[in-house]
């Protein structure tokens, strides 16, 4: 299959209102698409199903899933030339790029303040709020926007996901929320915000700091306590999971025109763990996304944002597909080639960097972490560095 062949299957589904997910993984070179047979929304409850898992923000909202088993699997091999000689219609989905106003400025300085005021008086430690611009369309093409994103940004993951009774989401995002390869588990904790200059080597204030602890143990604590959950053994004692865990970090990395700090997190899961719910429910949302304690910041987001998130700051990704493995490196000894083992394969993404395409309307989700040290002014400057990012490919 070539990309033109690629991107033709992707274009005719959509057109024909049929479900899908393209995307590419951070850093590879597979171009892949799951493109469902039929209409019918399916939905995922326990995270056993085999496909591709689109969930909200808000875990008590239904996750939805293109199952492997009623959709055909297309891929191709791409490396960087490919994608800079993809020819773009000449047409621009948006004629105008348009700016924050002083309005969306005022509102969202106040709703800033409102949150620093709540973790003075002890609501919660920290709070991310988010804002949404929107941006008229002269024409929709997503496949279009795909490709640019695509171009931009190859060390994230990049999607384009449609179901014609859900919506249609594109996004390049640099989190993993967890990746699943067997019984090894990795997960990263990603916090604290800065423009890319063109150097790495950065100094970090404080608040940075603090809000990227803050993410880093939320996230220990909580891979201890699911697994824990999950993997009591008959005696009701723990399973002895404490000595693979492993945490490295923080360390600078680039995004695009951001700069965040990371920490490495990996442990390995139990032969009899069954399902990734108690994990996917204990780290979701992460205090990257929505704040600490994770509760009392949800409830102070739904009701102080002003519109729904829906899917921004949800996750997506892989859930458990098949990857065959080989034990020999050579491929042409077909005896020992014969020697496969097959792993179950999840690779979950925070659903970040992203846009919603509505009618005649693109609507650019981006927010930051808020502590007692944040200034109001200064995380508005962030969400519009954010938002630059989207908006570039536009």
């Amino acid at each position: 299959m070539t990309l033109d062949d690629f991107f033709e299957f992707v274009s005719k589904h959509y057109q024909d209102e049929l479900p899908f997910v393209a995307y590419r993984k951070p850093n590879d070179t597979l171009l892949k698409a799951i493109l469902q047979k039929d209409s019918q929304r399916y939905l995922t409850n326990n995270f056993t199903e085999s496909g591709f898992v689109f969930a909200p923000f808000d875990s008590n909202q239904d996750a939805f899933l293109i199952p492997t088993s009623n959709a055909h699997e297309i891929s191709v091999k791409i490396d960087e030339n490919d994608i800079s000689e993809v020819k773009f219609s000449s047409q621009r989905e948006s004629e105008n790029v348009v700016t924050p106003n002083e309005t969306d400025k005022s509102a969202h300085i106040k709703q800033v303040e409102h949150g620093i005021d709540a973790i003075k008086t002890g609501v919660f430690s920290k709070v991310v709020l988010s804002r949404r611009e929107s941006i008229a369309l002269k024409a929709t093409d997503p496949i279009e926007i795909f490709k640019r994103l695509l171009q931009r940004y190859p060390t994230a993951f990049v999607y384009c996901w449609f179901h014609p009774k859900v919506g249609l989401w594109l996004g390049a995002t640099p989190e993993t929320l967890i990746s699943v390869r067997g019984n090894q588990l990795k997960t990263m904790s990603l916090a604290g915000t800065q423009a890319f200059e063109g150097m790495t080597d950065v100094i970090w204030k404080e608040k940075e700091k603090e809000e990227q602890q803050i993410v880093t143990d939320f996230i220990v604590e909580s891979l201890l306590n699911a697994v824990d959950t999950n993997q009591k053994t008959s005696s009701n004692e723990s399973s002895g999971h404490l000595k693979d865990l492993k945490v490295s970090g923080p360390n600078t990395v680039k995004a695009g025109n951001l700069l965040h700090l990371c920490t490495e997190i990996s442990m390995r899961l139990k032969p009899e763990t069954k399902t990734l719910k108690p994990i996917l429910e204990a780290l979701h949302p992460t205090p990257a996304v929505c704040g600490f304690p994770k509760e009392k910041a949800k409830a102070f987001i739904i009701e102080n944002e002003g519109y729904p998130r829906e899917f921004y700051s949800g996750f997506l990704g892989e859930l458990n597909l098949n990857e065959t493995i080989s034990r020999n490196n050579n491929r042409r000894n077909v005896e020992n080639n014969a020697y496969s083992i097959q792993k179950k394969v999840s690779n979950l993404y925070v659903n970040l960097r992203c846009m919603q395409l509505k009618d005649l309307n693109i609507f650019i989700y981006v927010g930051g972490g808020i502590t007692k040290d944040s200034n109001a002014e200064a995380e508005w400057v962030e969400t519009v560095h954010k938002s630059q990012v989207i908006k570039s490919v536009l």
